[in-house]
Formats: C-alpha cells, sequence, structure tokens
C-alpha cells in the first residue's frame, strides 16, 4: 500500500494547487490519489469527501475564487439559506464578476460576467463571498419559473435584515430592468410578506388562482378573552378556515407532532374550522386541497364564484 507524505497543516480541507506549491508541496504530491480534484486548480484533503451538496461544492471552489468574483444567482440564495425550486431541481454553482473583471471558465462552475457596477457583495458565517440577496433574486429571473420566484421573494422579505424587502426587489428591478417578459414584476405583484415557507406560498397560490377570497398571512388567533390560541400560516377570519400546508411524510419528531396536535385541538376549539393540507393533497395541481378548503368555507358560509369548477365544490 502506497503512503502519502503528510501535507502541510496550514492547508485547509479545500485548497487550491497554487497554495500549496507555495508551501513546498510538491506536483507529484499534489497528484496523489488520496486527494480530491473537485475542480481544476483545487484539491481537497480526501479523495472521498461527498461533494453533493452545493454547499459543499463551493466551500471546496472556494479557494478559486478571485479577489473580484463571488457566488450569485441561485447559488448565494442557497448559500444564504433562502427558498428554491423543490426536487428535483438541483441548483448549480454560478460565480460571477462585474465588468471589465473576468468571471471563471471551468467545468462545473457557470460563470457570469456582469454589468459595471457598485459591488454589493457580503460574506457567510462561513467566509464565502455571495452576491446580495436582491440581486441574487432578480438574476434568477433568467433560470426559475414565475411561482419559484414568489416563492424566493416571499422567502426574502420574511426577514428584510436579512433577506430583502419587496419594495427592495422593486427597486432592483428599476435599476436593472426586468427579464422574460416580465416575469419579476408578476412575482413581486404575487408575492406577500410574512411568509415562513415555500409550502405556504405553493398552497396560498392555489387557492387565490382558484378563486377562493385573499387568506391573511400568518395571522394571530386569539380567544374571547384576547389570550393568544395560535399563528395560523394563511386564515379566512371572517369564515374561521384555516388551511395550512403539512408537507411532512410522518411524524419523525414525536415530541414535536405532539405540541401541533396539541394546537391542532386548540384551533379547533377557538371555533376554527383546521384544514390540514399534506403533500399529496397538494401535488400536482392540487386538487384535493382545493377541494378540502372550498367544504370548510362553504359550510361556514362562503359562497363561491360561478365561475369556480364544479369538481371543486362539495
Amino acid at each position: 500500500m502506497q503512503r502519502h507524505s503528510p501535507l502541510p497543516v496550514a492547508l485547509p480541507a479545500a485548497f487550491s494547487v497554487a497554495s500549496a506549491d507555495d508551501l513546498g508541496v510538491s506536483a507529484g504530491r499534489l497528484r496523489g490519489r488520496d486527494l480530491g480534484r473537485p475542480f481544476h486548480g483545487v484539491r481537497t484533503r480526501s479523495a472521498s469527501t461527498p461533494l453533493s451538496e452545493i454547499r459543499d461544492l463551493c466551500r471546496a471552489y472556494a479557494p478559486r475564487v478571485a479577489e473580484h468574483q463571488f457566488f450569485s444567482h441561485e447559488t448565494a440564495l442557497v448559500l444564504c439559506g433562502f427558498a428554491l425550486p423543490g426536487w428535483p431541481y438541483r441548483p448549480r454553482v454560478h460565480v460571477s464578476a462585474h465588468r471589465p473583471r473576468r468571471e471563471p471558465r471551468t467545468v462545473g462552475v457557470i460563470g457570469h460576467r456582469l454589468q459595471a457596477r457598485e459591488t454589493a457583495v457580503r460574506r457567510t458565517p462561513d467566509g464565502l463571498p455571495v452576491e446580495d440577496p436582491a440581486r441574487a433574486w432578480r438574476q434568477c429571473g433568467t433560470l426559475w419559473s414565475l411561482d419559484d420566484l414568489i416563492a424566493a421573494a416571499d422567502s426574502l422579505s420574511f426577514d428584510p435584515a436579512r433577506g430583502a424587502s419587496r419594495r427592495a426587489l422593486w427597486e432592483e428591478i428599476d435599476i436593472m430592468g426586468d427579464v422574460r417578459g416580465g416575469i419579476l414584476a408578476r412575482a413581486l405583484e404575487e408575492a406577500r410578506d410574512g411568509v415562513r415557507s415555500p409550502r405556504e406560498t405553493r398552497l396560498r397560490l392555489l387557492l387565490v388562482r382558484e378563486g377562493l377570497p385573499e387568506p391573511e398571512v400568518n395571522w394571530t388567533l386569539r380567544d374571547e378573552g384576547g389570550s393568544f390560541v395560535a399563528e395560523l400560516d394563511l386564515a379566512f377570519p371572517r369564515w374561521k378556515v384555516a388551511p395550512e400546508y403539512d408537507g411532512r411524510v410522518h411524524a419523525e419528531d414525536a415530541a414535536q407532532f405532539a405540541r401541533d396536535a396539541d394546537r391542532w385541538e386548540a384551533i379547533r376549539r377557538a371555533g376554527w374550522r383546521h384544514v390540514r393540507c399534506l403533500d399529496h393533497h397538494v401535488r400536482g395541481r392540487g386538487i384535493p386541497a382545493l377541494r378540502m378548503v372550498v367544504a370548510a368555507l362553504v359550510d361556514a358560509g362562503w359562497r363561491p364564484p360561478r365561475t369556480m369548477s364544479h369538481n371543486l365544490l362539495p
């Protein structure tokens, strides 16, 4: 079995060939089979280190990121923890630079040379340079569907200090322009503040696009004495109907499931109809979820519009 000489302790888990050369590591040692080669000019200390997650890929590519380059587009939103298209969509590694500087050109990375503009790059907690979230969202306008852009706008505006307010997103469109026939403006028109998850966005869009009333988002339910009962993802206060998207396949956390069950009972005791929409209810066109919510609203006295499809009516 071949024994490999130890690498200098100064080299991190992922390092550039140039930095290893500066520390006296030979070209032969850098060709060792014990080292990973995730990108041209980059080595990792272990060839068996899994790099299936985009965060891991970005950390591995970081030694190659020049001072003027940064992770952008969907990659920046991944690294900052904002909503992305759901499975089976797999985000790619995007790295950008502003003109006249050059973008990277290497296998496994999509490089972009952006318009000359003052930089707004920030750093993730682990030190990766990422595009400003509002700019990254606009850049995704060339990659994502309308509903995915709406979900991302909802996610960004939930915590504007960390992400971006809807006003900031509008300003980014005003400054840099819209794309694909105005898809970004259409997304912001359907985005709402206070949405915690893309699942909430998906359910809300299903409901309003089928002619149901616009639900309140993250509405605080209180009892007759004013005491807090629950925060409702979506709520129709006039009819006391609360639809929620629960995407769990089964209760992996028994304690959390018990707390949720107590919460559902508290909502019902307050005189509300709680409509729990599971993943299979919302899949595809979401017909089962729509039927459940329509039935609850009709039972509460809501009159559906004449244009509503008959197969949604109870």
